[in-house]
């Protein structure tokens, strides 16, 4: 069973969907989504909880793992799979 994974979105983000396309291919099933184009207090969440304005940003479990390139960052690592595992 994987950590929960909370990724802060919008609607027409590719690379939202590459960081969504990488999860699943690693067996994850569930994303908590969080559209933040259609809540400007989700926005402001979302940037007082990681300081950050774009998205996606990607949360496995409490870890603030950040946007796609990060997300590919620690999987070309090898660290991505140890903190979907719960590892992290």
């Amino acid at each position: 069973m994987h950590p929960k994974i909370t990724m802060y979105v919008t609607a027409v983000c590719p690379y939202c969907h590459n960081a969504e396309r990488l999860l699943r291919g690693k067996g994850v099933t569930e994303i908590e989504k969080i559209r933040v184009d259609m809540d400007p207090a989700r926005r402001a969440e979302m940037m007082e909880r990681t300081g950050r304005r774009t998205v996606p940003q990607i949360y496995i479990g409490d870890t603030h793992v950040g946007g796609f390139d990060d997300l590919a960052a620690l999987d070309h690592a090898g660290k991505l799979d140890p903190l979907l595992r719960g590892e992290g």
